[in-house]
């Protein structure tokens, strides 16, 4: 039940990242609900695939999907206001990065899948969705330029991995994973930490 309840507050703060960068880049209202729900879906959906789960998980119940319409719509609405709120959306929006990692991670170990590939699996789950918003958008993937982003959905996701291979119980070390990936990745924001880039050759 926790795990639903914080699984949800990251779709949303997925789904208003993606909805304010569709509202930034002057979409209409269809194109900020889509790039919207891809951020908030995008994920899941991918780890489905990759899994042979059909139909996706996300798209098997309707809250799923209309919380990230809703979401989207809200945010087209009073795009204004909730730019204000550009903190609270960071937070949350790290929330969701560590228990789509982990979660992710633990469904394909659920699902019998190698601990390497559950782990890689994992990471895909949690930046997923943000990198189909900036592909739709035509940017370079945030993961891959700087922040530390994948590297955080990596490290939860491994934990997770190594959890299973020592035979630990999963819930307590999903919510410890989750909690670290979201300790990691506020740290980097706060401290401004970001990954190596290669200096220029001139």
């Amino acid at each position: 039940m926790v795990l639903n309840v914080l699984e949800l507050v990251g779709l949303v703060a997925f789904a208003a990242s993606g909805a304010l960068a569709g509202v930034r880049a002057r979409l209409d209202i269809f194109g900020v609900v889509v790039v919207g729900l891809a951020t908030a879906l995008g994920g899941g959906i991918i780890r489905d695939v990759l899994l042979g789960v059909q139909p996706p998980t996300t798209l098997q119940t309707w809250y799923y999907l209309s919380a990230g319409a809703a979401t989207a719509l809200i945010v087209f609405a009073f795009h204004p206001h909730v730019a204000r709120l550009h903190k609270a959306v960071l937070v949350a929006d790290a929330v969701g990065l560590g228990v789509f990692a982990t979660a992710g991670t633990a469904v394909a170990l659920q699902l019998d899948a190698p601990v390497y590939t559950a782990c890689l699996i994992g990471m895909t789950t949690g930046i997923g969705g943000g990198v189909i918003r900036d592909l739709l958008l035509r940017s370079i993937p945030l993961v891959l330029r700087k922040e530390i982003y994948a590297l955080a959905a990596l490290l939860g996701a491994s934990m997770v991995g190594l959890g299973h291979v020592l035979g630990l119980p999963e819930g307590p070390v999903t919510a410890v994973a989750a909690t670290t990936v979201v300790a990691v990745r506020l740290l980097a924001l706060w401290r401004r930490w970001n990954a190596p880039v290669a200096r220029d050759s001139a």
